[in-house]
């Protein structure tokens, strides 16, 4: 049986481990709990130390993916913005528990968090408070509704989804292509697009 709540586990954390927006690891912990009738705390459990794990990884890699596809002026525009986080003290912590409660990917979070190179240890605990209090309702939605599971299932891809996933994606593009310092600094709202650095500095590495 144990295998099982692995399973949940690796789902969680390979939703969570990618650095584009991915639709929430509750999906996944709701899945597995309907299809094997598993205990409900100890998914919740198994799932939010996947994610938390996955978004630790996240954290370690991305500095090093970025550097090699951003510029470094995106680099340095984003680490901005993370110290700028970093400095609200326990407001940006209150800010993280209530993003993290919200039925949203993460992965924007993080990916900022990551490129400042800010210390994973001021993230986790409040996306675990936030999180382990968002994925414990879903999941006891989800149980509540397991008697509906096959139209669960074949809402994997419903509006709400869809709309979560968007809004992941439009706060992705908000954390690369905004001028943060522009913003922050000189109050002046500027878009940047060029970003990625060219093939040529890419091979040179």
């Amino acid at each position: 049986m144990w295998w099982q709540y692995l399973l949940v586990f690796t789902g969680a954390f390979l939703f969570d481990v990618v650095p584009f927006p991915f639709p929430p690891a509750f999906t996944i912990m709701v899945f597995f709990q309907i299809m094997f009738g598993l205990d409900i705390w100890w998914v919740i459990v198994f799932g939010v130390a996947g994610s938390i794990f996955g978004r630790y990884i996240l954290t370690l890699y991305i500095p090093l993916l970025a550097g090699r596809i951003f510029k470094r002026s995106k680099n340095e525009d984003v680490q901005f913005l993370g110290e700028k986080m970093k400095e609200k003290g326990w407001r940006g912590q209150m800010a993280i528990i209530a993003y993290s409660l919200l039925p949203l990917p993460t992965t924007p979070l993080f990916l900022a968090s990551g490129i400042a190179k800010i210390n994973a240890i001021y993230i986790i605990p409040a996306f675990f408070v936030g999180k382990f209090t968002s994925d414990a309702i879903t999941v006891h939605l989800g149980k509540y509704a397991s008697e509906h599971a096959e139209d669960l299932i074949e809402g994997a891809l419903s509006w709400k989804s869809i709309i979560s996933a968007s809004l992941g994606l439009f706060l992705l593009c908000a954390v690369l292509f905004i001028d943060w310092r522009s913003l922050i600094q000189k109050k002046k709202f500027l878009m940047n697009f060029m970003i990625w650095k060219s093939s040529k500095a890419i091979d040179r590495k």
